[in-house]
């Protein structure tokens, strides 16, 4: 591949995650700090909705992104768009108080942003030469970019006469006055990323519409990908897997601030799972062609229980609690990013934008909007009437959901590709 081309696919894929990473780590707490503190208060039923509903889009992506991006429009220029329109709506979303207001405006900007996040994928794989071995490179600053916008947001409005610090981002400073109010300005963090996004893809490489493809609608066949056994239970499994991992944006910043964390350093502490990530993106493909799809998958399930069991022994310290988050790493790049390899790699050649969108409906869509009400009883079930959140038995409950999902993943995936006629895959690959 010519350096150019993957240096424009790494730098698409930093901002794609930037805008996502400025302020899904930190905006639970803002809604659920007090009033007094300078949150909005709400209820954690409340906020399983509208983070719920933050992913909603991903059920309509087939509809909107898969469908027009794979017929009718350029990738990058219908990638753009959204962004501008999404940069808008996350910009108002910052200046309302009501719970109704948040969940009409999240579900809007769901509708908008979600698709994107398939799109930069498909349009990657359209333009590298080898989804094992290239994808990882090009995905890896996506990670980068959630980091730098993590360790931004604080540095520029949270904190005053910044030093150098032990933890992440290694500038730490003061804490200015009101600054969990402040908190709702990474909304805004985020929307100034969305309208510089949205005008770098003009420089992305043309990826045009497939008119010629055998079917009038992509997604129809996409979704016919999903009826394969191998795809069935991969399905079942992220729809698991996507419900636990929304809940780690659902409660790890209320539960850092319940171990005493300042707010202005529960975002750029959780970055530490993305450093680990980092590294799991660089190895990854060689992870897959040492392993396979199936054990890379499973051992990203088995992180989610680990770190949800560690989370859940209160009397561990602190900075064992914080640091655990190395698991991240696992979590995310051994099954969502593996996953995202494994649909592209069986899907046919003519669907593949809207293979990843389907897919997305699962991890994107349905699986968080499910973590969202999960999130929601087991934050009613396990806090005691007037009182505070139980995090132990919490975590230990998601945990279990997590061994569960292991096991049987285990037991019942098959890696197709392990068994696709040479011929098959290498048209998978084209």
């Amino acid at each position: 591949m010519k350096p150019a081309i993957i240096f424009r696919l790494s730098v698409m894929m930093f901002l794609q995650y930037a805008v996502w990473g400025a302020w899904l780590p930190i905006v639970a707490r803002f809604l659920k700090a007090n009033t007094a503190e300078g949150g909005l208060g709400f209820s954690d039923t409340q906020i399983g909705w509208i983070l719920g509903l933050a992913s909603i889009g991903a059920v309509s992506a087939p509809f909107v992104a898969g469908q027009f991006a794979d017929r009718y429009f350029r990738t990058e220029r219908f990638l753009g768009c959204l962004l501008a329109l999404g940069g808008i709506v996350i910009t108002l979303l910052s200046y309302q108080t009501s719970y109704t207001a948040w969940l009409l405006l999240i579900t809007v900007y769901s509708i908008l942003f979600v698709p994107t996040l398939a799109l930069s994928n498909s349009l990657a794989f359209y333009h590298i030469d080898d989804a094992d071995r290239d994808f990882p490179k090009v995905r890896v600053w996506g990670t980068i970019g959630w980091i730098a916008a993590s360790w931004a947001f604080p540095m520029i409005w949270l904190q005053t006469g910044l030093k150098l610090g032990w933890m992440p981002p290694f500038l730490v400073g003061s804490e200015i006055d009101g600054v969990t109010a402040s908190l709702v300005s990474a909304l805004r963090f985020s929307g100034i990323i969305s309208f510089v996004y949205a005008a770098y893809c003009l420089a992305l490489p043309a990826t045009p519409p497939k008119r010629d493809a055998v079917e009038q609608l992509a997604f129809r066949k996409a979704f016919k990908l999903f009826t394969r056994p191998s795809c069935a239970v991969l399905v079942l499994a992220s729809l698991a897997v996507a419900s636990i991992h929304q809940i780690y944006f659902l409660q790890t910043s209320p539960f850092f601030a319940s171990l005493g964390i300042m707010d202005s350093q529960i975002g750029p502490a959780m970055t530490i799972g993305q450093f680990s990530e980092i590294v799991m993106m660089v190895i990854l493909g060689l992870m897959l062609k040492r392993i396979g799809f199936k054990w890379v998958m499973f051992i990203g399930c088995t992180a989610y229980l680990a770190r949800y069991a560690v989370w859940g022994t209160a009397s561990l310290p602190t900075w064992v609690m914080v640091v655990s988050q190395v698991l991240h790493g696992l979590c995310y790049s051994c099954f969502f990013a593996t996953s995202f390899i494994y649909v592209d790699r069986i899907a046919d050649e003519d669907v593949r934008h809207s293979a990843q969108t389907v897919y997305g409906i699962i991890i994107l869509g349905a699986g968080p909007v499910l973590g969202g009400q999960l999130s929601g009883w087991l934050g009613t079930v396990y806090t005691p009437e007037g009182g505070q959140l139980d995090y132990s038995s919490f975590w230990y409950a998601v945990a279990a959901m997590g061994l569960v999902t292991s096991v049987l993943f285990a037991l019942l995936f098959r890696d197709e590709t392990m068994r696709a006629p040479a011929s098959d895959v290498a048209s998978a690959e084209s």
